[in-house]
């Protein structure tokens, strides 16, 4: 498989901060990427310097072979959309659509107009003017019908609706089959797009801790409910990633279980169930729930 992103050894520092600690990675051609973190793991600053954005303290990125800091080579093969995107004060939607096919060279008029039909945006209406909503939905408009081999999106879709946000999911995917190319979304809605990922790449305080295919990682972890003595008979020395106890009762979160675990910890009286991407990302960093939930 193709390498379209190489990064060796990165760091980002600001002043006292290290934002990025030491990234090493690789992102590779026409998979969908899940780049997932805490707030402040140092996921917009790692898209930024993928994106030429800002330049590393140390190490190395290679973005289609190339560094990508002042390469318009490499830029004009690469779509960065973000939450917080800005536009000129007076811009309303329909400019932006006009202006895009300047940037994208892959870009698909007739896929845009579909889309600003299906989120229902008002082309006329100054942007600065707009909802929250309709200004996400310009981005991921744009980003899906650059079509560029390299597309980011950082959490733009938060300010869409749960149905618009399940539209812009449904014609990913749908564009996504037949026009692969590398995207890489950066979300908080992890079990909203799990059945989108076919690779996770976790950050937390900078530094990449999971790099694994998503079918893989899906399957990784397990929860077993029981009584605490049956817990406890079966655990023995195995990693615990996070551990409850009601009374009697404890609940208890594994990796790593064969087939013969599963029939061993049945035999013993234990409950077993699968452990959905979010909750997993969330015992493997610490965090709390809350921390991955954002109102829409």
């Amino acid at each position: 498989m193709t390498n379209v992103i190489e990064v060796t050894n990165l760091t980002k520092r600001f002043g006292s901060v290290t934002a990025v600690d030491d990234a090493t990675f690789t992102v590779g051609e026409n998979k969908i990427y899940g780049l997932l973190g805490r707030n402040g793991a140092g996921k917009t600053t790692l898209m930024q310097l993928l994106t030429g954005q800002d330049f590393a303290t140390t190490g190395t990125i290679r973005v289609f072979g190339e560094t990508p800091v002042e390469n318009a080579r490499v830029l004009q093969h690469v779509s960065f959309i973000k939450e917080s995107q800005r536009y000129p004060e007076d811009f309303r939607a329909r400019h932006v659509f006009r202006s895009a096919p300047w940037f994208f060279e892959n870009w698909d008029q007739e896929f845009a107009e579909r889309l600003i039909d299906d989120f229902r945006l008002p082309l006329n209406r100054r942007i600065k003017k707009m909802s929250r909503g309709q200004v996400s939905a310009i981005g991921v408009i744009v980003g899906l019908a650059s079509r560029a081999p390299l597309t980011f999106f950082d959490e733009p879709y938060l300010g869409l609706d749960a149905v618009a946000r399940q539209t812009f999911y449904d014609r990913l995917l749908a564009d996504y089959a037949e026009h692969p190319r590398t995207v890489v979304l950066s979300t908080h809605l992890i079990d909203e797009v799990s059945n989108l990922l076919e690779h996770v790449l976790v950050i937390d305080e900078g530094r990449i801790i999971i790099d694994e295919d998503a079918e893989t990682l899906r399957g990784s972890a397990t929860t077993l409910v029981g009584t605490r003595s049956a817990v406890d008979g079966f655990l023995g020395s195995r990693e615990v990633l996070h551990r409850d106890a009601v009374g009697g009762l404890a609940s208890v979160t594994v990796t790593g279980l064969s087939a013969q675990d599963r029939a061993a910890a049945t035999a013993a009286g234990l409950e077993l169930a699968p452990v959905s991407l979010q909750q997993l990302i969330i015992r493997r960093t610490n965090t709390s729930e809350k921390e991955f939930e954002v109102s829409a």
